[in-house]
């Protein structure tokens, strides 16, 4: 071997060596996947590009949320009479699961234009509520040529994930929620001289109110799932701080609720419960990022 040849070949061995005690150390990051024809497609879009598309996506998500809204507005009469007006009634089905002997609500409408209001409100509301799926998809379709295939797992499994829980806060909300607190302010009664009459604008917003918040807090585990992957949360971290998470608990379900404490309970204790589920989630995501780690530095 000549002198020249062996300058280079020890360059080489040195470069190697160090290449790797740099990628141990985490001075110098892994190299990326190799990028494929898409990927080098969204490289050469230029910004503008990108602004084009995003405004596409919103767009038909709107559309997709509109048509959803303008079909459920069709079956308005239907979704008011069974699904929205069902728990005003003592035969509602929760109400035999529960074993209440239910009192019947009475509604009155106290302003004028009340019932078109509630009639096209609740309309655009469910239709909102039911077409949401939809929007989340073309923002998925936006997002997704970005990522890599182990981050469009990880997300594919945190829209699914983040869905369930919504609508389980939903079916929460509407089933539990609504019917103990309605019949708890249906038989509150100061005197009887005064009569509980309840109007309808107030009713209709605050089943949609209890529904929605509802789904909004069971949120709580996906929220977590995001910190840890990020590494904010921890599950000790949880562990430490859980007395001053159930004082926010509380608060939440203050706000999302009536100021009564049966409600506020009601929503406390499932909030609890996922809170509990965040815990487990934070450590099973914290264990995941050190494995992946000590793969990196091996």
């Amino acid at each position: 071997m000549t002198p020249r040849s062996a300058l280079i070949s020890f360059i080489k061995r040195s470069g190697r060596k160090a290449l790797t005690a740099g990628i141990k150390s985490g001075i110098v990051p892994k190299a990326p996947p190799e990028q494929t024809e898409e990927d080098d497609h969204l490289a050469e879009m230029s910004f503008l590009d990108h602004l084009e598309e995003l405004r596409w996506s919103l767009l038909k998500g709107g559309l997709g949320v509109l048509i959803v809204t303008i079909i459920v507005a069709f079956f308005r009469k239907w979704i008011i009479n069974n699904l929205l007006l069902g728990p005003a009634r003592p035969d509602f089905f929760m109400y035999k699961v529960f074993g209440i002997d239910a009192i019947e609500l009475s509604l009155q409408n106290r302003t004028i234009p009340g019932q078109f209001f509630v009639d096209w409100g609740t309309a655009m509301a469910v239709g909102v509520i039911i077409g949401s799926p939809i929007f989340v998809y073309y923002i998925w379709k936006f997002v997704e040529p970005g990522l890599y295939k182990s981050e469009r797992r990880g997300l594919r499994f945190a829209t699914i994930f983040g869905t369930f829980f919504f609508m389980l806060g939903i079916a929460f909300g509407y089933l539990i929620l609504t019917p103990l607190a309605l019949q708890f302010f249906a038989s509150y009664q100061i005197s009887e001289m005064v009569v509980n009459d309840f109007d309808i604008t107030k009713y209709f917003s605050m089943i949609t109110w209890w529904a929605f918040g509802s789904g909004i807090l069971f949120e709580l585990p996906v929220l977590v799932y995001f910190l840890a992957k990020i590494g904010v949360l921890t599950a000790d971290l949880m562990k430490r701080y859980r007395r001053y998470a159930l004082i926010i608990i509380m608060i939440l379900s203050a706000f999302f609720t009536p100021p009564d404490p049966l409600s506020m309970i009601i929503v406390a204790i499932p909030l609890l419960g996922l809170y509990q589920l965040s815990i487990l989630i934070a450590g099973s995501v914290s264990r995941k990022r050190e494995r992946e780690l000590d793969e990196a530095l091996s």
